[in-house]
């Protein structure tokens, strides 16, 4: 088995790596950014990815790296709170449109909403103080043989869950 991407592995890390999503210009056009990919009004990093699931599935496997990703989810939702207050939790799942009458003929959700309803059932979200900005942070999965990633999200103001 490869090496897993391990971009950040502290806290700290996180937090630096948040700041600097939190004010870097967003591309013009999709692209992908050194802890992650961006676009028009988004930013979405990759914190932490556990290792794969391609030959063991087991609780005993997967819980545990699961847990790692949370531990790590609650010490940066912390520290945020501190700096910005209690975050909402918002669910993902109405952005996938499946609950829609008109389903599959629907608008898609605007990015980063689009991406991450593909990989997380709710994320916590902090409005940051002083931008038209918001601060996503979840825990997400591709399919059940691929990593669980700690993720960030930036996003404008327009795209942000109500």
């Amino acid at each position: 088995m490869p090496p897993q991407n391990q971009p950040a592995s502290s806290t700290d890390e996180h937090l630096s790596i948040i700041d600097t999503l939190a004010a870097q210009a967003f591309p013009e056009g999709q692209s992908k950014t050194e802890h992650g990919w961006g676009g028009p009004g988004f930013h979405i990093a990759t914190l932490r990815v556990t290792q794969d699931f391609w030959d063991d599935r087991s609780p005993e496997i997967v819980e545990p790296a699961v847990q790692e990703l949370e531990s790590d989810l609650t010490a940066i939702a912390r520290s945020l709170t501190g700096r910005w207050g209690d975050p909402i939790t918002v669910d993902l799942w109405p952005y996938l449109g499946l609950d829609d009458p008109d389903y599959p003929n629907i608008e898609p959700a605007p990015e980063p909403m689009r991406s991450l309803c593909n990989l997380a059932a709710s994320m916590l979200v902090w409005r940051i103080p002083s931008t038209s900005r918001w601060l996503g942070l979840t825990i997400g999965q591709g399919d059940r043989e691929l990593p669980f990633e700690l993720l960030a999200a930036v996003g404008e103001e327009p795209s942000f869950p109500q």
